[in-house]
């Protein structure tokens, strides 16, 4: 009969750097995280945990839809360079950010992200936060 009693506990060697990421993603529990995904999508929601496959636990999760960005302008569009006037591109740039001021989000709650199909973590920090690590 096999015995459930835990292992004693012996002091398992780590290296610095895994130490250091230890510390890091212990400190990044319980903060909200942007997590960016390969099918245009973003989660917004609290840091829980993490496992061996790189996938993301979050809760009171939020699914923004994000619209894929125009293509590019084509090689012959770009081989006669212009001068480019501020009044006529200001409508463009402004008309390409547009997009992103309607998006709605979508309460979904605990959520686990494929860590195969991240793409970018961000952890959302307020200006004062940045600013009372600095002094």
């Amino acid at each position: 009969m096999a015995s459930l009693a835990p292992l004693p506990s012996t002091e398992i060697s780590e290296s610095p750097a895994r130490k250091e990421a230890r510390a890091y993603l212990h400190n990044l529990l319980c903060k909200i995280l942007l997590v960016h995904t390969t099918d245009h999508r973003m989660f917004r929601g609290e840091f829980k945990c993490t496992d061996s496959d790189l996938n993301v636990i979050l809760s009171e999760t939020y699914e923004y839809r994000i619209p894929p960005s125009p293509p590019t302008p084509t090689a012959t569009s770009s081989s006669s360079p212009q001068p480019k006037d501020p009044i006529t591109s200001a409508p463009q740039s402004q008309s390409q950010s547009q997009p992103l001021l309607n998006i709605t989000p979508r309460w979904l709650g605990l959520v686990v992200v494929p860590g195969a199909h991240i793409l970018r973590i961000e952890l959302e920090e307020f200006e004062s936060q940045v600013r009372g690590r600095k002094s």
